[in-house]
């Protein structure tokens, strides 16, 4: 199975309407793996001295954690994308370069994106959060269940209300880009080069010590410390790339509905299918104005051309979503061996879904078509009823008008 990623977008005015910041984020994952959304309360944290377990290591507690909700597969601690109450949100991307990816467990970038939900009320706060987790704890670990290897570096692109950063790591070297207008997009490679804002103290000593940077040359950072050639990644048939592209087509007039369609997007590749798939997918709207509040879009079910967006506003006294929380199980993360069997970690919403999806893709539907009251002219219809079972469903979506498909949908009580 090759290693795939996700993608992560950010729009900000004059890139949009309303003069508002439009996050967007598919999380492309093992096609098997569900992924649940949750909600966290704020919390005061009075014993400091009880660690926080993450996935694989325990870490120091702090005094106050914000009010979180999170996407994230069901079976770790951490998340791949999320919000706080505050308007801040991140989502994580992995990326190879040369600097070797640790075996050793410490925090995964999906523990370091829920961390940074937590801690910080701003998107620079939350950039200073994974930073300094990163300096004292590390990076590493499994990022899949089970028996697959599936160990990265990771970048994040985070946003708040006013503004967005794109963080890059590699090990505990990593470079920063403030974004303050337009669109920015990150996907499973390294992609800032000269325009650094941030950066770890001793990155560039480190890059020349390995030969990676002759230190006379302008510093590049996806350069230096991956193997892209940076002249060719905006021309690149990658996901990055195309990525970007959809971004800029619709500049100064993006809305959440457009990053619902960017993240739809199927011949890009953003929406993925195949061994890793999308699993699941985000949007947020962050209006500049404090007064109002920002809503947050999550799917909490795989493939977003098929899966609706279900808002989510921080308001008081929010109880938990049952709907969209999985089983727990006993902590099969540390657990050796695993199960044998992967446990069935599916939430009520998930199994809805897949429940539609089967009425919807059912053999059956060739001789429920029938009774549908096709469009002239009669050849087409003829043709219709004439096809293969397994191009019949689509074929159905594509011809039927809609009012048609509503109306046999309810006489056929599905």
């Amino acid at each position: 199975m090759e290693p795939c990623s996700c993608d992560t977008f950010v729009a900000l005015p004059p890139a949009t309407v309303n003069n508002r910041i439009i996050f967007g984020k598919n999380s492309d994952r093992p096609c098997d793996e569900v992924q649940e959304v949750v909600y966290f309360p704020a919390a005061v944290h009075d014993n400091l001295k009880e660690h926080l377990k993450c996935t694989y290591i325990e870490i120091d507690q702090v005094p106050e954690t914000y009010a979180i909700v999170l996407s994230r597969p069901a079976w770790l601690w951490g998340a791949e994308m999320g919000a706080n109450e505050h308007g801040v949100c991140i989502g994580n991307e992995a990326v190879w370069g040369r600097e070797e990816v640790c075996d050793e467990e410490a925090l995964l970038g999906m523990d370091l994106v829920r961390l940074g939900l937590e801690r910080a009320d701003t998107a620079e706060k939350a950039l200073n959060v994974i930073v300094d987790l990163l300096e004292k704890y590390g990076q590493g670990g499994n990022c899949s269940e089970g028996r697959m290897v599936f160990s990265y570096h990771n970048s994040f692109l985070i946003a708040d209300r006013n503004e967005a950063w794109v963080l890059e790591t590699a090990g505990k070297y990593w470079a920063a880009e403030k974004v303050q207008e337009g669109v920015r997009n990150i996907s499973n490679q390294l992609s800032i080069t000269t325009k650094i804002d941030r950066e770890h103290p001793d990155m560039r000593s480190y890059a020349k010590q390995k030969g990676w940077w002759d230190g006379k040359k302008e510093f590049d950072f996806a350069a230096t410390y991956s193997y892209l050639d940076t002249t060719k990644m905006m021309i690149s048939p990658g996901r990055y790339c195309e990525g970007y592209k959809l971004l800029n087509k619709h500049k100064g007039n993006i809305t959440f509905e457009t990053m619902m369609e960017i993240l739809r997007d199927k011949p890009s590749g953003i929406n993925m299918e195949g061994e890793f798939l999308t699993t699941a997918s985000m949007v947020s709207i962050l209006p500049q104005d404090s007064n109002v509040p920002c809503i947050h879009f999550l799917t909490g079910t795989p493939d977003p051309e098929r899966s609706v967006f279900k808002p989510f506003i921080f308001v008081p006294n929010i109880s938990q979503l049952l709907d969209t929380s999985s089983p727990t199980f006993e902590d099969s993360v540390k657990k050796k061996p695993q199960f044998n069997i992967k446990p069935d970690r599916r939430h009520p919403l998930y199994q809805k879904h897949q429940q539609a999806l089967e009425i919807l893709d059912n053999k059956e539907l060739k001789i429920r078509i029938q009774m549908v009251e096709l469009p002239p002219p009669c050849e087409g219809a003829t043709k219709f009823l004439q096809m293969p079972e397994k191009n019949l469903c689509q074929t159905f979506k594509e011809m039927a008008p809609k009012q048609n498909q509503k109306k046999h949908l309810q006489q056929t009580g599905q």
